[in-house]
C-alpha cells in the first residue's frame, strides 16, 4: 500500500447523549490525517428501563441521522444482535475502507491519534491502541502502558485500562466482536485479548484518547458484569492460571457480588482471590462492601476519582 490507508471510525450509540455523540465524531473529523477518514455512526436501541417501550434502532438512527448530517458521517442502524457488539459488527461490516477504528459515544479522540496509530501499525503490526486520559468530573488523569508492545500474557496478568476500546485500530475484516459477551460486558478486553493471541499489539504509549467514566452504561450493571468475567474464565483458561490475574478477576467478582448484596458468594470468591494472590486489593474491598463498611457507589466514585 503506497499512500496512507483509509480508515472507518465507527461509533455506536443509544442516542441518549447527543452532546457527547457530537463532541465524539467532532474530535475523529477535526484529526489532521493524510488519508480517507470517514465516520459510521451506529443506531441502537437504548436498554430498558422500568419496563418503559424503547425506541428500535431505525427510530434512534432517524433521530441521530437529523443531527449529525455530513459528507464524511453515516448513520445506520444495528442490523445484528442488540447491544454493543452487534452495533459494532454493524459498523464493522458497513466500512469498506482498509482499516477500522472504534470511538465509543462518549469519547474524545486527541489530536494526532490516527495519524501516530497508523503509523505505529505500518511499522509492524495488525492492531493498535494508545494511551488514554480518564475524564471524571474536572479531574483528567493519564494512563499509559510504559510500553510499545501488548502482549497476550500482558492482557491476561491486567485488563490494562488504556487499552481501551476507543483506542483499538486494526485492519478491517482481521477480527470481529463476539456478540456473544452477556449484556456486552468485556467485549473490547476479548477482541484485544484475541488480536495479542495473533500478534503482539502495537501501543503508542500516550494520552491520545480522552475517556469519560462518569457517562459508563456498564459500570454498576453487576449481574451482566458477573457474567461478563465468568463469559472471560470460559473462553481464556489462561486467566485462571496467572496469579495476578486470576486474583483481579477474583476480586472482581466477590465486589459485584457484594454490591448486589450477595454475602455468601462474595466471601467464596473473596477466599479464591486470596488464594490466588494474597496481596489483591479488591477482596477486602469486597468484603468490606458485603459487610456494609461502605457502599458499592462510593467504592466507584473514588476509583473514577483516582482514574
Amino acid at each position: 500500500m503506497s499512500g496512507p490507508p483509509s480508515v472507518g471510525v465507527v461509533v455506536p450509540t443509544c442516542g441518549d447523549r447527543p452532546e457527547l455523540l457530537r463532541e465524539a465524531v467532532a474530535g475523529v473529523l477535526a484529526q489532521e490525517y493524510a488519508g480517507e477518514l470517514s465516520v459510521v455512526v451506529v443506531a441502537d436501541a437504548p436498554p430498558p428501563r422500568g419496563g418503559q417501550r424503547c425506541a428500535s434502532p431505525a427510530a434512534v438512527a432517524a433521530r441521530v441521522a437529523g443531527a449529525l448530517a455530513g459528507p464524511r458521517v453515516r448513520v445506520v442502524a444495528n442490523a445484528l444482535s442488540p447491544g454493543l457488539p452487534g452495533a459494532r459488527n454493524t459498523g464493522i461490516a458497513a466500512c469498506d475502507t482498509d482499516l477500522v477504528a472504534f470511538c465509543d459515544d462518549d469519547d474524545l479522540w486527541l489530536p494526532g491519534k490516527i495519524t501516530a496509530q497508523v503509523r505505529a501499525l505500518r511499522e509492524g503490526g495488525e492492531f493498535a491502541s494508545c494511551g488514554i486520559e480518564v475524564e471524571h468530573g474536572r479531574r483528567l488523569v493519564p494512563r499509559l502502558a510504559g510500553a510499545s508492545r501488548v502482549t497476550a500474557a500482558d492482557l491476561v496478568r491486567s485488563r490494562m485500562v488504556m487499552v481501551h476500546s476507543s483506542t483499538f485500530v486494526f485492519e478491517r475484516g482481521l477480527l470481529w466482536v463476539d456478540e456473544s459477551a452477556p449484556g456486552g460486558q468485556n467485549e473490547d478486553w476479548d477482541l484485544a485479548l484475541r488480536a495479542a493471541k495473533r500478534r503482539p499489539l502495537v501501543h503508542v504509549d500516550q494520552p491520545l484518547v480522552r475517556v469519560r467514566w462518569a457517562g459508563s452504561h456498564y459500570a454498576a450493571r453487576w449481574a451482566d458484569r458477573i457474567a461478563g468475567l465468568e463469559w472471560m474464565l470460559a473462553r481464556h483458561p489462561e486467566l485462571a492460571v496467572d496469579p495476578r490475574g486470576a486474583a483481579r478477576v477474583y476480586g472482581q467478582l466477590a465486589f459485584a457480588h457484594a454490591a448486589l448484596g450477595r454475602r455468601r458468594a462474595a466471601a467464596r470468591w473473596a477466599a479464591r482471590t486470596f488464594a490466588a494472590r494474597l496481596g489483591e486489593p479488591r477482596a477486602p474491598i469486597a468484603l468490606a462492601v458485603a459487610a456494609g463498611l461502605v457502599s458499592a457507589p462510593t467504592v466507584l466514585s473514588a476509583l473514577h476519582h483516582r482514574g
